[in-house]
């Protein structure tokens, strides 16, 4: 992506394409891959089960128990719609991925009733 713009627009294209999720679950996507790559000290590349997991420590950090609620609201209801809004951004060349990725990756990596519920670390 070349702007801020552009990214906004490239993301506005992909809810008018699939309109399962807001535009809020992409960004807030995009801002957990960037943490999640800090966390890990890599430039590039992390699997599909490693963002899912840094998707959630940061909902957790900055949503706690309503995360849940939030990404429900955004049309999440599980790990592998984490999966269908990376694959968007891929097709969409806002991301990359390697031959390797699947959106299989990012399946049922964890329940969101225990983690943001049942578990939640207090």
């Amino acid at each position: 992506m070349k702007s801020k713009e552009d990214l906004i627009s490239a993301l506005n294209r992909i809810c008018q394409k699939d309109s399962r999720y807001k535009i809020d679950a992409y960004s807030f996507v995009l801002a957990a891959l960037n943490i999640t790559m800090a966390a890990l000290n890599r430039d590039g590349h992390v699997s599909g089960q490693e963002l899912a997991h840094g998707i959630k420590d940061f909902a957790i950090r900055e949503y706690g128990r309503m995360a849940r609620a939030v990404f429900e609201h955004w049309g999440v209801k599980t790990t592998e719609d984490f999966g269908h809004i990376v694959f968007n951004m891929v097709e969409s060349g806002v991301l990359g991925k390697t031959e390797s990725d699947s959106i299989d990756d990012f399946k049922e990596v964890f329940d969101f009733k225990k983690e943001f519920e049942d578990e939640y670390p207090f």
